[in-house]
């Protein structure tokens, strides 16, 4: 029945719904470009006409009743900002202790405009090994969905060059609050041959993510 309503939601709202489930059973799913509220919605919309099992974090503060159950239902989960280890040690291990799940998040992290997307999604990847599946919300073309799904590489360049060529001709609500397809110099991983993947807390967020 909700499968139903979701997609007849998504004709209502002349979208039309890309892809569907993925083909590895766990991965970082990344929702881009977020300029709007509207793209919460629209995403959760979207995951329910296909039926995709994702899981992702909102503050705890949110998970009182019956928003809590509401928020769960559709694959929140309250984050434990007090718990040792950070955001992206707990969203690993989410990933590295299922079998089969889709940690999803934002990127850019804010609807506001930013020089730099955020490297948690990155992190998350490559400390549970898992590939980056790229999400979108295209505005202007009225297409919501999975892109491409990318093993990273060890490369950080050569893969947000893949993605940015990707994310190019998709138009978020708000064009003008969408930054650039970049990382913050000062949090650029070593390559596999250098030895060390990211680590710590992306000074733009504060967060973890």
């Amino acid at each position: 029945m909700l499968q139903a309503i979701a997609k007849m939601l998504l004709r209502l709202g002349g979208w039309t719904a890309v892809g569907g489930q993925p083909d590895s059973p766990k991965a970082v799913l990344i929702a881009a470009p977020h300029t709007s509220n509207w793209d919460g919605y629209w995403g959760i919309v979207y995951k329910v006409s296909v039926r995709l099992e994702v899981r992702w974090f909102a503050k705890q503060s949110l998970f009182w009743f019956p928003l809590g159950n509401l928020l769960r239902a559709f694959g929140g989960l309250p984050l434990d900002r007090k718990r040792a280890g950070s955001a992206v040690d707990q969203a690993i291990e989410i990933i590295k202790t299922h079998d089969s799940v889709y940690f999803a998040l934002a990127p850019e992290g804010t609807r506001t405009r930013l020089k730099h997307w955020k490297t948690g999604f990155y992190r998350i990847a490559e400390g549970a090994g898992v590939p980056v599946i790229l999400g979108f919300l295209d505005y202007g073309n009225k297409r919501i969905g999975l892109g491409p799904e990318i093993s990273l590489s060890g490369d950080v360049q050569k893969d947000l060059d893949v993605m940015r060529e990707f994310y190019s001709g998709v138009e978020g609500c708000c064009p003008e609050k969408a930054g650039p397809i970049e990382f913050p110099p000062t949090r650029q991983p070593r390559n596999k041959k250098g030895s060390e993947p990211f680590s710590g807390t992306d000074p733009n967020s504060g967060k973890g993510l």
